[in-house]
């Protein structure tokens, strides 16, 4: 049953596939949600499909915290990445569709500017927006980038791993890490260039994103933001009120750009829009002087540097 309607998604360049206890299957389309000429899933038979890719330390993981991330892959229909949780009719499951091919920037009609910042030596380049917004496509693309230009030692840090990269002039490495406690004291005798942290979800990731930046690394991460605006105001607002100061200084110094995006429909595709900040001098500053929301004029006025505001589609 799981593999033909994962099966069902991809032929029909779907971006999700619903699972949920009790209703129908679903797919999205375009952001549109569509319910499947399905039967209702029961689910005993539901539960038993989904604990079948699961080992049994996922099992625990799920029965602890009620919720699971990991990747699936068959050879015949392609790689997913995966959310099991339950709810109040029992379980369910959201699978995303991962593209074998990686796109290039050019094919996402990437700004100008984010092929150069893959030439950024050190820092941290954040990729944000909401859920379904692209993010996961558009770091893969940097990433590839890289690899098609540049012989670098590429590590990758994921939960769950998502695009599959194959060695081109960059090695790339590719770990599945779900706890960042461990990686400050190994990544760095791991002799990486460019390093990618996947979501900064708490404070413990930016915290690791910071600390490897200033080690003269660059890093890649994403965050469920969706303007630079609220991206700093995020990573600062992690931190207790008497850390905030020291924040602030280590984040101006350290951050290299941020990357916004939303997907909007347009003739029945989706593109990305881009809202592009880089951190000039003058942006650092207002950044050390907790002055943030000045910042977002020095992006109307920045386009030699780079930075755009998001466009109205």
């Amino acid at each position: 049953m799981l593999n033909s309607l994962l099966a069902l998604s991809v032929t029909q360049n779907a971006s999700d596939l619903h699972l949920s206890s009790g209703e129908k299957p679903c797919i999205r389309i375009n952001g549109q949600l569509h319910f499947l000429s399905h039967e209702k899933l029961v689910s005993s038979v539901l539960k038993n499909e989904l604990l079948s890719l699961l080992d049994e330390s996922q099992k625990k993981g799920l029965q602890q915290h009620g919720q699971i991330d990991i990747a699936y892959q068959t050879n015949e229909i392609g790689r997913f990445r995966a959310n099991i949780f339950y709810q109040q009719r029992g379980i369910s499951a959201v699978f995303r569709i991962i593209n074998q091919r990686i796109p290039s920037l050019s094919e996402l009609a990437a700004p100008d500017i984010l092929p150069q910042l893959t030439k950024t030596e050190n820092g941290i380049i954040l990729i944000t927006g909401a859920t379904g917004s692209g993010k996961s496509t558009t770091l893969a693309a940097l990433v590839q980038h890289i690899n098609a230009t540049d012989a670098k030692h590429i590590i990758t840090l994921e939960d769950p791993i998502e695009f599959i990269y194959q060695n081109d002039k960059s090695l790339i490495q590719q770990r599945e890490l779900t706890h960042f406690n461990v990686v400050i004291e190994s990544i760095l005798k791991q002799d990486p260039d460019i390093i990618l942290l996947g979501e900064l979800r708490n404070r413990q990731a930016i915290h690791a994103a910071l600390t490897l930046a200033e080690t003269g690394h660059l890093v890649f991460a994403t965050l469920h933001t969706q303007s630079a605006i609220k991206s700093i105001n995020r990573i600062i607002g992690v931190f207790d009120k008497d850390s905030r100061d020291f924040i602030r200084a280590r984040l101006s110094n350290s951050l290299k750009a941020i990357i916004s995006q939303k997907l909007v429909l347009e003739n029945s595709n989706r593109k990305a829009l881009f809202e592009i900040l880089i951190n000039t001098p003058a942006v650092s500053h207002l950044i050390y002087e907790g002055k943030i929301n000045q910042i977002f004029s020095l992006m109307q006025t920045g386009q030699q540097y780079g930075m755009q505001i998001m466009k109205e589609n």
